[in-house]
């Protein structure tokens, strides 16, 4: 596991450090052990929800942005209440049993975030 850590630290950092002028990395807000490996200019994650762009879930995804635009929600849909079995079903991300699938459903991105990031990121 820590071996997994490192190698995502590295991927990460070089990544973020490339020569590139505008950048976009997704990733989940980091916990305090990652975030004291990251480069000083990193800033904060900018944090946006499936549901701004369609899809009926929560799943909290971070953006590291350089010289791009925070993305601007294009479907947003509204919360269900919370407790009801839509809100349960919202959640099924965060739900998942284990299984040799949870990671792989786990970490699957959202068409419609990805086509906002195509329009709004790509001109």
């Amino acid at each position: 596991m820590k071996e997994e850590f490192e190698e995502g630290v590295s991927i990460f950092t070089t990544c973020w450090e490339a020569p590139i002028e505008r950048i976009a990395l997704e990733n989940p807000e980091m916990n305090d052990l990652a975030r004291a490996r990251m480069p000083d200019d990193l800033p904060a994650a900018h944090i946006v929800q499936p549901y701004w762009f369609g899809h009926p879930e929560f799943k909290a995804t971070g953006w590291y942005l350089r010289n791009l635009r925070e993305l601007r929600p294009t479907e947003m849909l509204e919360k269900p209440e919370r407790d009801t079995a839509e809100w349960r079903q919202w959640n099924r991300v965060h739900r998942m049993s284990p299984g040799p699938e949870r990671a792989r459903l786990r970490s699957r991105s959202f068409p419609g975030m990805m086509a906002a990031a195509a329009i709004q990121w790509g001109g």
